[in-house]
């Protein structure tokens, strides 16, 4: 059968989660959440953000390596009353601090332990252990065209969930989990040139190939990237991380970027002397953006500001450079600015923005042209 639900990217699947936490904790209603979803889509990294936000626990239960005594507990005598005692597994939440329990892949779990899941997902309980009520349950599984170990979902552990289909989106990622972890900005810059290289599941099986691209393999090739500094080492992991054909379209973008994107350089030099260092290319002026997006702080805010607003004035800046007349330099920097001026936001300097003469020039520049 199909998943009639809506397609959600993940950061819609985040928000969905959110508000089902708040109307279980102001309400009272309580919901179990299933996300269905291709592997390595980031549905695991959802219930690690939910349980950031609600600032409680994860309990990750794998179903496809436990048993149904697993959830239930161990049985134990007491002999006084003539009683069989489970004593209650250490895998379930058991106070009252916010947690998120989240059953992962679902759809692969085994027929035996199902209806255990079942009790839980309906009644909150299985046997006598009971989920307090400050836990929110969710579920997560492939389907079965994945590509990996799924079975079709009954429908009577179906009607027991609120369903989303998540589905890769680039420019989600990038926004909601690139930027905020500080992902290397070669990969970040790639993805948003190369969306089309972000999730490559169904090519992959269609062309008989094991390794495809994922939001999971990406950040994995973030992490080869910053740790990594043998280059034939790097190659070789990354090629078996996305794929060899990824991965060589992958190295020649990586390669320009580090030769020409210098961040850390220009803020330490003077404001007319970073025009000169500004990248040539789109993809570089994306791993600039995103770098510097990464390294922003109290210390070199000022001179990031100036250089996301320099960067949507670079054809008048730079007019011998022909490069620029092709790229949409207005909307990079308009892109980078809101996501650096976020940032800093988070990071308390509302007052460094402010008194930025090159953020007051950008602010007038805006209000004339009624964009504000």
């Amino acid at each position: 059968m199909s998943i009639n639900a809506q397609s959600v990217s993940a950061g819609q699947a985040l928000t969905v989660l959110q508000e089902g936490w708040k109307m279980q904790s102001i309400s009272g209603i309580k919901m179990s959440y299933m996300m269905h979803g291709r592997p390595g889509i980031g549905k695991t990294q959802l219930a690690e953000a939910l349980a950031r936000h609600i600032g409680g626990k994860l309990h990750d239960l794998r179903l496809t390596t436990i048993e149904p005594s697993d959830l239930r507990g161990m049985p134990h005598y007491d002999h006084e009353n003539k009683l069989t005692v489970w004593y209650r597994p250490e895998d379930l939440p058991n106070s009252d601090e916010p947690a998120v329990l989240f059953f992962d892949e679902l759809t692969a779990a085994s027929p035996f332990l199902q209806p255990t899941v079942y009790g839980i997902l309906q009644e909150r309980r299985v046997g006598q252990h009971k989920i307090p009520d400050n836990t929110i349950i969710i579920a997560a599984g492939n389907t079965v065209d994945d590509g990996a170990v799924a079975y079709e979902m009954g429908t009577a552990i179906a009607d027991r969930l609120v369903h989303m289909l998540v589905e890769a989106d680039a420019k989600d990622w990038i926004k909601n989990f690139a930027v905020p972890n500080d992902l290397h900005p070669a990969v970040t810059a790639f993805v948003e040139t190369r969306p089309d290289f972000f999730e490559t599941t169904q090519e992959a099986m269609k062309d008989g190939n094991i390794i495809a691209a994922t939001p999971r393999s990406w950040e994995r090739v973030s992490q080869i990237m910053q740790n990594v500094t043998d280059r034939t080492v790097r190659d070789i992991m990354i090629a078996g991380t996305v794929g060899k054909h990824i991965a060589a379209e992958f190295a020649i973008i990586a390669d320009d970027i580090a030769a020409t994107v210098k961040v850390t350089e220009m803020v330490k030099v003077k404001r007319e002397e970073r025009i000169k260092m500004f990248p040539n290319s789109m993809h570089g002026l994306n791993a600039m953006v995103f770098g510097l997006l990464g390294m922003a702080d109290e210390k070199n805010a000022d001179a990031v500001i100036e250089i996301m607003v320099d960067l949507g004035r670079l054809k008048d800046l730079r007019p011998e450079t022909p490069e620029f007349k092709a790229i949409p330099l207005k909307e990079l920097s308009t892109h980078g600015f809101e996501s650096l001026l976020g940032k800093l936001m988070d990071k308390g300097l509302h007052q460094i923005i402010l008194d930025n003469p090159a953020f007051q020039d950008y602010t007038a520049e805006r209000e004339e042209l009624g964009l504000q």
